[in-house]
């Protein structure tokens, strides 16, 4: 499965729009990653903890976008695009979508 943030594929002719397709998660904060934060507020710097949490949510977030593109049929996902969101205190949700589409067989 192809998927971009681009709006064609390079090389590729889209034959078909097949329709609008998401991936989400939803992700909690972690007691210990609050800790490291709490301590990094003080002293400045990158908090990993919260890094590595949010970049495995974003990677599970585009597998459910693909998995999604699969089941309608789909060659490509294009025009892909994220947003974040507080759904309550202490927790966010990330949400991939894009348009599911066919590619011209060579």
């Amino acid at each position: 499965m192809i998927y971009s943030t681009t709006e064609t594929i390079p090389g590729k002719e889209i034959t078909e729009i097949v329709g609008v397709v998401t991936g989400n998660v939803v992700q909690a904060k972690h007691i210990g990653r609050d800790i490291m934060a709490g301590l990094k507020s003080i002293v400045g710097g990158e908090i990993r903890g919260y890094t590595e949490m949010l970049t495995e949510a974003r990677d599970l977030a585009i597998q459910r976008l693909v998995a999604s593109a699969n089941e309608k049929g789909a060659d490509a996902v294009v025009g892909i695009r994220f947003t974040t969101s507080a759904i309550m205190d202490g927790s966010s949700e990330i949400m991939a979508f894009g348009t599911a589409v066919k590619l011209k067989k060579l």
